[in-house]
């Protein structure tokens, strides 16, 4: 019997996430692909006719939980600017049958910040006290929920060019965040002696360069779906110890590594680890003798495994 799946709007999404522990199901899936427990495909890019924008296909089989899910999310190009949305589908491996249709872009976010939040925790130093974030949209507030509590900072300074001429209202929204969270008034007052940099923007250009900063730090990235966006010049990757979500697909994907390939010589056999190596112990925590940078592209398992989880919590109600 064909069954239709629970539509699931972005609103309810909303209201479900804020009772599931985003990082944990994340670290779970992280440790099932490590495990050999699920599967992740690479990215599937499909370009629209006459430069129109295209559609990225995430995919994803989590075989303990019997299900698998797709994510689809089109970049339609308009006068106006560009538009993005996603949608995921989650399936059952037992029935054959949809079980949600989820608007992901609650999940886009929220999958977006708690894996930074992962690779944080598993890459920080554990003596790491001052944090930077660059960008000040839903997914940089994200970000510093999930990464707040992960070490004794002393300082969180946020940066973003958008915010000059914001009303005392719409900056409280930062500012409440946490205690510890001041708007710095340039990106190099943000920079300022960081040990950990979050880079949260939708920009499709670099907007940090690694040797400007004065000590060794971690620089985390997660970009746009803009063709080839990225966050720090491609050319500076030789120069940093390199981690990534998953090593078999973010390479293909990312923009800086496909751009440092093509033009700088830099090679994926390079990468030291990816999230799976870091939270099964098959790769250390690096030393800092150098810059550390962490990418993320967005996995679909990533938007499978929140999907699953808002579908159980949502057949408990």
């Amino acid at each position: 019997m064909t069954t239709t799946p629970y539509v699931m709007t972005q609103a309810q999404a909303r209201e479900l996430l804020g009772h599931v522990d985003v990082p944990q199901t994340l670290r779970k899936l992280f440790r099932d692909l490590a495990a050999g427990k699920a599967v992740q495909p690479s990215q599937q890019l499909v370009e629209f006719p006459q430069g129109a924008g295209d559609f990225i296909n995430y995919l994803g089989v989590l075989a303990e939980d019997q299900v698998y899910g797709i994510k689809t999310s089109p970049y339609i190009v308009r006068e106006q600017g560009a538009l993005v949305t996603a949608w995921t589908l989650l399936m059952s491996m037992q029935t054959g049958q949809p079980l949600l249709l989820c608007d992901a872009s609650e999940l886009t976010t929220a999958r977006t910040a708690a894996t930074t939040a992962v690779a944080v925790d598993a890459l920080a130093p554990l003596q790491a006290r001052r944090l930077a974030v660059i960008g000040s949209g839903a997914v940089a507030r994200a970000h510093v929920q999930y990464v707040k509590g992960l070490r004794d900072w002393q300082g969180i300074s946020l940066y973003s060019p958008s915010l000059k001429g914001k009303t005392a209202q719409e900056l409280a929204l930062l500012t409440g965040l946490d205690p510890r969270l001041q708007i710095a008034d340039s990106l190099q007052a943000a920079l300022k002696d960081a040990d950990v940099v979050m880079l949260c923007t939708s920009s499709a250009k670099a907007v940090l360069d690694p040797s400007t900063l004065g000590k060794p730090t971690l620089i985390t990235s997660i970009s746009t779906n803009a063709p080839r966006a990225h966050e720090v010049p491609p050319q500076s990757l030789s120069d940093m110890d390199v981690f990534c979500g998953y090593r078999q697909t973010t390479p293909g994907s990312a923009g800086e590594m496909l751009i440092a390939g093509e033009q700088f010589g830099w090679q994926a056999s390079s990468v030291v680890g990816d999230l799976p190596d870091l939270l099964s112990e098959r790769v250390a925590r690096p030393n800092y003798d150098r810059h550390v940078f962490f990418r993320s592209i967005g996995l679909g398992l990533e938007d499978v495994a929140l999907a699953n989880a808002l579908y159980r919590m949502h057949q408990q109600i």
